[in-house]
């Protein structure tokens, strides 16, 4: 079996996040924290952080990585005394299955997802062997697994993502890149909104051109834009990222890890074409 190489196995990724990522959008998950008296804001921290347990602030700012600790602190760990981590996992896995359901339809039931479920289920399972140094990926391998294939494949893709995720935050270390500076440099590339990863993140204007004054005084911004020097951290960096994640994948080889491109897709189109990826008041991640 050949091995999937890094551009393979980003780009699986890339084609199955939406069914993942839809999450910190729909309106699913405002509609089941605040039926439990979570607080807005404060349902992405609880949601997202309840597989490391009741934790205070700082497991959080260290793992999330690019929000402000303040932010952070507003909401941790005040929120585990109105729902328990098993409550809020509960919540947003209940909350997946019903965006899932609203933008997909019969689509759920069908042999495709059955068939994506699958693949990414066996991708985020052989990933466990790579989990040391993984702090977020370790904490949701370890919750339990669905039963419905489409919540399979929403969970698999979980681990993925936040594998993936802790391979960035391992490069952004390396390259002493710090969370505040990595959401900035995101921006100076102009694929996301400065305002809303700004505000997002808790961060205050003057503390955003601090930033912004720092990494023009290390070459990397050319005024709000990227650099030439910015530009090669960027791409080394997300070549980085792409290495440490491949090794999830070789459990598929390289056929079967685009045929989980290949089916996910038209699944993930379906949920962007219908805006499930749109950002929606109060903004989340």
């Amino acid at each position: 079996m050949i091995n999937p190489s890094p551009a393979l196995a980003r780009e699986a990724w890339r084609r199955t996040e939406p069914l993942h990522s839809m999450i910190y959008f729909a309106p699913e998950v405002r509609e089941r924290f605040a039926a439990l008296g979570v607080p807005a804001v404060a349902d992405y921290f609880v949601s997202r952080g309840a597989a490391l347990g009741a934790v205070g602030a700082g497991p959080v700012v260290a793992t999330f990585y690019n929000f402000h600790p303040a932010l952070v602190a507003r909401a941790l760990p005040a929120a585990w005394e109105i729902v328990t981590p098993a409550a809020a996992v509960a919540a947003r896995l209940d909350a997946a299955d019903a965006a899932l359901v609203r933008g997909l339809g019969d689509t759920v039931h069908s042999a495709e997802v059955a068939e994506a479920a699958g693949l990414a289920r066996r991708a985020a399972e052989s990933a466990g062997a790579y989990a040391a140094g993984r702090p977020l990926f370790a904490a949701h391998a370890d919750l339990p697994w669905p039963e419905a294939p489409h919540l399979v494949l929403w969970h698999a893709q979980t681990l993925l993502r936040e594998f993936r995720g802790d391979a960035h935050v391992a490069a952004l270390l390396l390259a002493g890149v710090s969370g505040p500076e990595s959401v900035i440099l995101h921006a100076a590339s102009g694929t996301a909104d400065a305002t809303f990863l700004r505000t997002t993140r808790g961060y205050t204007r003057a503390q955003w051109a601090e930033g912004v004054a720092a990494l023009q005084e290390r070459g990397l911004l050319a005024g709000p834009e990227l650099s030439d020097q910015g530009r090669e951290l960027r791409a080394a960096l997300e070549a980085d990222t792409d290495r440490l994640a491949a090794p999830a994948y070789r459990a598929l080889g390289a056929e079967g890890t685009a045929r989980l491109a290949e089916l996910t897709r038209p699944l993930s189109r379906t949920l962007v074409k219908a805006g499930f990826l749109d950002p929606v008041a109060p903004p989340r991640q």
